[in-house]
């Protein structure tokens, strides 16, 4: 496949390979979130953004897996550094309770490991003076261990503040911050003293209709007993929010919520938890979203595109003690951790957050330019992209509508779509997209 002249060439989908697949997956799997009728095929052709189906169709995926994937299929900034690579057995070990390295030091190892992902993750974090970091499995894990390491680092704590809309993993501990829709958390139990304020995207804190602001401070200030709330400060562990909601709909904060957010946080000396699972590494034109607002956070979680999860802090945050922290394969996955790093060192070197923010222009122009009435609106930062209806009913209508035409994209909250092209889109390939997507846009109507 040649990515410079690649299009989506499409029959009818599901085709019947798919059908197959799709029936044979079903038998034991426990039902989950299949977005679309598609079927990956591994052993067939797929380059950046473009992907072959079971049925020998070539689809553009403006998804990148939620995220996972930032630089699409089989893409040679990173394949080409796999591809140098002996495996080992075994490939998943235990990593937090095992060194591991490649070759006699780290300055002359060939190949990248854990130990090289956090020096990395250090590095591009070090604008927060962040100098320690705890790898695991997943976004949820990171995240779960964001709340452990906060609760260590202020013991007398038995509060956490989480943000309505917000969506933060699937475990019981970040289900408990999770604020979304509410198949996510029905009849299953709470960690104690989660509570819950407004996520303010209004348009300034004079026009807030959300009640995050309510004319006397905010919901946030005005809970604490200095303000005359009854919540001491001292005893909140956290305020935990993804800089730009994901799940909840790719809302992205007002600038006056953000600025009380961090002020408040600041004065009261309360750990700022920023969820980068789905919008850092890069996805928004900065390596971490929470760089575009005016908060410095204390704990990073990140995932997705590191392809291993990532809990990012200070030393003097973090606890000392032995075992406190502990996961047996956490950074345990040879190969995910050199993706990893790979994918960080491609970021860098092909200067893909500077490409993510022009593409970025690109597409939100394109798509205001052409867009018709039901489209109520366009927003997003670098390449994480959305585009939100009149009604839920247009979205899932324009979502099948641009599948037909050979376009993957992902709906999110009550009635919005998410794009997320590769960090390395092209010009080219933008204008595809974009212009399958206007006429998805067209066909709802």
């Amino acid at each position: 496949m040649d990515r410079d002249t690649a299009e989506p060439d499409t029959a009818a989908l599901p085709g019947p390979n798919a059908a197959k697949w799709i029936d044979y997956h079903s038998e034991h799997a426990a039902p989950s979130e299949y977005s679309h009728e598609f079927v990956w095929d591994v052993t067939a052709e797929a380059d950046g953004p473009f992907v072959t189906d079971v049925d020998g169709n070539v689809l553009l995926d403006f998804t990148c897996h939620i995220g996972a994937a930032p630089l699409g299929y089989n893409n040679e900034k990173v394949l080409s550094k796999l591809r140098e690579f002996d495996l080992v057995e075994p490939m998943k070990i235990a990593g937090q309770d095992m060194y591991f390295g490649a070759g006699p030091d780290p300055e002359t190892a060939e190949f990248p490991g854990s130990s090289h992902l956090m020096d990395q993750l250090v590095d591009v974090s070090s604008h927060y003076d962040m100098d320690t970091v705890f790898l695991s499995n997943s976004g949820a894990e990171a995240v779960e261990n964001a709340m452990k390491v906060s609760h260590n680092h202020k013991p007398a704590a038995k509060y956490g503040y989480a943000f309505e809309g917000s969506f933060h993993g699937r475990t019981l501990g970040t289900l408990s911050l999770t604020k979304s829709k509410e198949v996510y958390t029905r009849h299953y139990p709470e960690i104690a003293g989660v509570k819950t304020v407004p996520f303010c995207d209004c348009e300034s804190e004079a026009e807030c209709t959300c009640g995050f602001f309510t004319g006397d401070g905010s919901r946030l200030r005005n809970a604490l007993s200095p303000e005359g709330g009854h919540v001491n400060p001292d005893e909140v562990a956290f305020a935990v929010l993804e800089p730009i909601q994901g799940v909840g709909g790719y809302r992205f904060p007002s600038e006056s919520f953000m600025t009380e957010v961090g002020a408040v946080c600041d004065e009261y000396d309360i750990p700022v938890v920023v969820d980068e699972i789905q919008s850092g590494v890069g996805r928004t034109g900065e390596m971490w979203a929470i760089d575009h607002y005016p908060i410095e956070p204390d704990v990073i979680a990140s995932a997705k595109g590191l392809r291993v999860g990532a809990t990012i802090s200070r030393s003097d945050v973090f606890p000392t003690e032995k075992n406190r922290l502990g996961s047996t394969f956490g950074g345990g996955d040879l190969l995910s951790s050199m993706q990893g790093a790979f994918t960080l060192e491609a970021i860098d070197e092909y200067d893909l957050l500077d490409n993510a923010t022009q593409r970025g222009r690109q597409a939100r122009e394109l798509l205001r330019d052409d867009a018709p009435e039901h489209a109520v609106d366009i927003r997003g930062k670098g390449l994480m992209l959305a585009v939100e209806f009149d009604t839920a009913d247009r979205r899932d209508a324009v979502v099948e509508a641009a599948l037909a035409r050979g376009l993957l994209t992902l709906g999110c909250g009550k009635k919005t779509i998410r794009l997320l092209p590769p960090l390395d889109s092209t010009e080219r390939e933008i204008e595809m997209g974009v212009g399958i997507f206007c006429e998805a846009m067209h066909d709802a109507a």
